[in-house]
């Protein structure tokens, strides 16, 4: 099965809000995807990696945390 690429604009900034929302996304996708983000970059990128992509849902888990998410 072929995986998907989304990219995020988020407002999380910090470590320890990537702890917060590490049990959320890794439960997300299944074994055999992947979800980065990237806190260097100006828009603090989300990637994930996935072969059921559903940017809703994580758009939703990240706006019910208090963070701003927006699918690239």
């Amino acid at each position: 099965m072929q995986k998907t690429i989304l990219v995020f604009k988020t407002s999380v900034r910090f470590k320890n809000d990537i702890r917060k929302l590490k049990p959320m996304l890794d439960n997300l996708i299944n074994e055999y995807g992947r979800w980065s983000f990237d806190l260097e970059d100006c828009d603090k990128i989300l990637r994930i990696e996935t072969q059921s992509p559903n940017s809703v849902i994580i758009s939703s888990i990240l706006e019910h945390n208090g963070f701003y998410c927006e699918e690239l």
